[in-house]
């Protein structure tokens, strides 16, 4: 899941970062309300996780000009504002849910796979694929059920294909999804990754579209 985290406690901010990545996430953190917005109008993301007393523009601000403008991407707003009223405005602004903290990092985790659901229209968090079996909370694959042992972006690029099943993603969407804005990426990496993830699981899995991207087709 591609998040936009829009923190400006330095020390909060990066403990969000830490342990969304090591969940599997990719996780862009933005620190001022005004590029948060920007980077909403022209990033695709799956997620954000917003602050409401943020530099620049403040949170609230920000979720409703996003609205204005037609953004759907859910939105978790995390604050310390947890009067009834500032919970109203926050979900009223156009928020998917409200966290108030300090927080759980468990539940963080658990609202977040709410918003997943509520972005793919699901009931559950876990992709069936033919013999494929993701679960996201238990970040495990099963193939006809034997567990497959994948690296966290091979699980990364597989939950992003299965949740799109039947739509082809092209290499920059795909790119995004995995690595964000890191600029340091080999070229190649994403080639390597459907690689192994072919090799492991069966070939047919993942259909390569020349000159576009790649595809995880329904199963027959």
């Amino acid at each position: 899941m591609r998040i936009l985290l829009a923190e400006d406690d330095e020390l909060l901010g990066s403990g969000i970062v830490d342990t969304l990545s090591r969940a599997g996430h990719a996780v862009e953190w933005l620190r001022d309300g005004a590029l948060a917005l920007a980077a909403l109008a022209t990033g695709e993301f799956e997620g954000v996780i917003l602050d409401l007393g943020l530099p620049g523009m403040d949170g609230l601000e920000v979720l409703r000009r996003a609205r204005a403008g037609g953004n759907k991407t859910p939105v978790l707003v995390l604050s310390a504002r947890d009067a009834p009223g500032q919970r109203v405005a926050g979900l009223d602004a156009g928020a998917d849910d409200y966290l108030v903290k300090p927080f759980d990092v468990d539940e963080l985790f658990a609202r977040l796979r709410a918003l997943q659901r509520r972005l793919r229209g699901a009931a559950t968090n876990v992709l069936e694929h033919g013999g494929l079996r993701l679960d996201p909370a238990a970040g495990s694959v099963l193939h006809e059920g034997r567990p497959v042992p994948l690296q966290r972006r091979e699980f990364m690029l597989l939950q992003k294909l299965l949740a799109s099943a039947g739509q082809v993603l092209t290499r920059a969407q795909l790119e995004e999804s995995l690595y964000g804005w890191d600029g340091s990426v080999e070229s190649n990496a994403l080639d390597v990754h459907i690689h192994n993830l072919r090799k492991k699981l069966y070939p047919g899995i993942i259909r390569t579209v020349r000159g576009v991207g790649y595809v995880a087709d329904p199963p027959a």
